[in-house]
């Protein structure tokens, strides 16, 4: 005999966030009309503790065996009310979220009344959905206690360092002859003014005597098949080598973006870039400069890139202040659009730089930097409009040197290819969410750090590097991890063979394999977001999928359209 069905609805205020725009009461009175609906409750915040045990009561003292919560984004809330389903001892696949903020009071706050008929549907084609939900068991995966890092930078070798102390195998793959990346060819660091070589070679130091992290230079990883737990890795080049991890950080780095046919660059022996810079006070090659021009945002912000490189400035004003030192008299100018020395401790750092005597010339953001740059009598002259005078300035100059943005290096498409994970508009590579998964790929036991995410200083990339060590531990320390039982169910007597899931799956979760003299589709569990591609490509109608199945998502459109 079929379990008779006890739905539970819970309706969210958020505050004002839907009941400013929904009339909630509304939506509960008739939530309370819904066949098979026991039990309806208001709640100001649904996510709040107080509104959690509510859940949790409600389900026992009801004998609810579905639950349906209409609030905010299941994107954060969901694992939320889940768990409280679970802890009140019903599974917790039998509930249903129903998002009444961001699709409906949100996009509707100048129509209450429409807003609140849509937020009824909303509730009635969720109810419909969990009449049809059934119990499901999340699915178990070993994980491989070994983890990858791909990029031997400063963010490479910090996410090594952190995993090794914690007792885990770590691979280094480095493409060039030696651990370091940009820090090679950096003088010194800011806002501490520490020897940049002497930071490194501290760091080179911990990883030579870390018996766990096993480095290999002058190499690219070649291939990678598998999934979070059990990633088949093949690494080109000394010699050629096949590993297992079961956790990957991609920490690549940046490189700085050359002007070509920029401000007379590559013309004029006394244009260079700030990278060049780095390296004449680095080898000890300063000239007898007496007028030095810094142009800020040289290709960035809309030039050449649309972006803000964000660490430029700070280069610009800590070697500008190491200029002033080496050379007291030295007159140096900063000619920005606008300063990003963002933090109070960035701004001191300004701060000191005006005190010592350099000075920084803001021009609008609405016309080039810098208007002109030629020759005269040996000397660079630098012509720009000066909105506070109103009039053009030039500045004659010994040594112009361009702060350029870090751009994307050319490998990234190629890793964001072999891994299946996205690089964003920008080139750089795209987290899951920025605020509550900033270090993590949406693919599963993939994570990045440092510059390949976004331009970032040093101290931006060893957080990031611990933060990136930190989640690729989880899995490894508990052995296992739980997959959502999303996944496809195939019928073979239907399934063809046709392969068209197998191309579509954009994590590589589907394979053909040959059983009983045919090939038949199959799904590796670990590797599949349950996103439904396979099944809506399926013209033989052979794939169903859990939790989202024909029948579930027909009810729901069914009752849209009453």
């Amino acid at each position: 005999m079929a379990e008779k069905l006890r739905i539970g609805v819970f309706v969210c205020d958020c505050g004002t966030n839907i009941a400013g725009f929904v009339n909630v009461p509304e939506v509960c009175e008739y939530a309370k009309t819904l066949p098979d609906v026991v039990y309806v409750k208001e709640n100001m915040y649904t996510c709040s503790n107080a509104g959690i045990q509510e859940i949790m009561d409600a389900i026992k003292e009801h004998k609810l065996n579905r639950v349906v919560v209409a609030s905010c984004t299941p994107r954060t809330h969901e694992p939320l009310f889940r768990k409280a389903c679970e802890d009140a001892g019903l599974n917790k696949f039998l509930f249903e979220f129903v998002n009444i903020r961001d699709q409906c009071s949100w996009v509707h706050q100048k129509e209450k009344k429409d807003a609140t008929e849509k937020a009824k549907d909303l509730v009635r084609m969720g109810v419909a959905k969990a009449r049809l939900l059934e119990p499901l068991e999340e699915i178990k995966i070993p994980v491989e206690r070994k983890a990858l890092v791909i990029g031997g930078g400063v963010a490479g070798i910090i996410s090594a360092l952190s995993l090794a102390k914690q007792g885990f195998e770590v691979y280094i793959v480095e493409k060039e002859n030696k651990l370091g990346g940009l820090l090679n060819h950096i003088h010194s660091l800011y806002p501490s003014n520490v020897d940049a070589d002497e930071f490194l070679n501290e760091l080179l130091e911990k990883v030579k005597k870390e018996k766990k992290i096993h480095v290999f230079l002058e190499s690219e990883v070649e291939s990678v098949e598998g999934y979070i737990g059990n990633f088949n890795v093949k690494i080109k080049g000394k010699k050629n080598e096949e590993i297992k991890v079961g956790t990957i950080i991609v920490a690549i780095g940046a490189k700085p973006y050359e002007p070509m046919y920029m401000y007379n660059y590559d013309e004029y022996e006394n244009v260079i870039t700030q990278f060049e810079l780095e390296n004449l006070l680095k080898e000890n090659k300063v000239g007898k400069w007496k007028k030095i021009v810094f142009i800020q945002c040289v290709g960035g912000r809309g030039e050449r890139v649309r972006y803000c490189s964000r660490i430029c400035c700070m280069n610009s004003i800590k070697n500008a202040r190491l200029l002033k030192k080496l050379l007291p008299e030295v007159q140096i100018y900063i000619i920005h659009k606008g300063l990003q020395t963002y933090g109070t401790v960035y701004e001191d750092y300004c701060r000191e730089a005006r005190e010592e005597g350099i000075r920084f010339v803001r021009v609008r953001d609405a016309v080039p930097t810098v208007s002109s740059l030629e020759k005269k009598d040996g000397k660079l002259v630098v012509g720009f409009y000066h909105p506070g005078l109103r009039r053009k300035i030039e500045l004659d100059a010994d040594l112009v040197v361009l702060s350029t943005p870090l751009i994307q290096r050319e490998d990234a498409k190629k890793i964001s290819q072999m891994l299946k994970v996205p690089l964003g508009q920008d080139g750089f590579f795209f987290e899951a969410h920025v605020k509550l998964r900033p270090v993590d790929f949406a693919t599963d036991g993939i994570y990045m750090a440092g510059s390949c995410r976004a331009p970032a200083d040093i101290n931006e990339c060893i957080v990031q590097a611990v933060a990136a060590a930190s989640r690729a531990a989880i899995p490894m320390a508990k052995g296992y991890v739980k997959a959502e039982p999303y996944t496809p169910v195939i019928d073979e007597e239907k399934c063809m063979g046709c392969g068209v899931c197998v191309e579509v799956c954009p994590y590589g979760a589907m394979r053909l394999v040959e059983k009983n003299g045919r090939k038949v589709a199959e799904n590796i569990p670990a590797a599949c977001k349950g996103c439904g591609a396979c099944g809506s490509s399926c013209i033989h109608k052979a794939i169903n999928m859990r939790h989202f199945k024909d029948e579930q998502i027909m009810a729901q459109i069914e009752e849209a359209i009453e």
